[in-house]
């Protein structure tokens, strides 16, 4: 195994057992139930925002769920990264998610790449991306607090009336 690739297992494994932003959060402003049906993995999100629109800042995430180390890893990670984040950035930072674990492990990000600054310790799962069943794995915290977002803002968009 590559240092590299020992380093990430390593991050990984912290990671999973840090689990930043485990627990109840409350109050909130809009949460998600993802499940991963392949593996039972299930997460539930809780968001507390700040602001309005796309501009509106992710103050706190806090979930509550159990699976894998991969996953359990991944939404430690995707805390740290997407709190204090705006909705937008914050769906910056899901979408490179997405592309790198679409890539099956071909894509990598220079260190010093705005991806790399996007995503932070979650580079460490370019290698899960290699897997197809790891990959919803990795992903499932980052689809549930895109879908929580996204459920929001459609919520607030149905309030303004023409």
């Amino acid at each position: 195994m590559s240092e590299l690739a020992e380093l990430y297992q390593q991050v990984i494994l912290d990671a999973s057992r840090r689990r930043h932003g485990e627990g109840e959060l409350d109050p909130f402003d809009c949460e998600h139930y993802e499940k991963n049906p392949s593996c039972g993995d299930e997460l539930r999100v809780r968001l507390r925002l700040s602001g309005s629109g796309e501009d509106a800042v992710i103050d706190a995430i806090g979930w509550v769920g159990d699976g894998c180390s991969i996953s359990m890893a991944s939404t430690s990670i995707a805390v740290e990264q997407l709190r204090g984040r705006s909705i937008a950035e914050a769906g910056e930072a899901i979408a490179t998610m997405r592309e790198m674990m679409r890539s099956r492990g071909k894509l990598s990000y220079d260190e010093d790449s705005r991806e790399a600054e996007l995503l932070g310790d979650a580079v460490a799962f370019e290698g899960a991306a290699k897997y197809v069943m790891r990959v919803k794995c990795a992903m499932l915290a980052w689809v549930a607090v895109e879908a929580a977002l996204r459920e929001h803002m459609s919520q607030k968009l149905s309030l303004i009336h023409i």
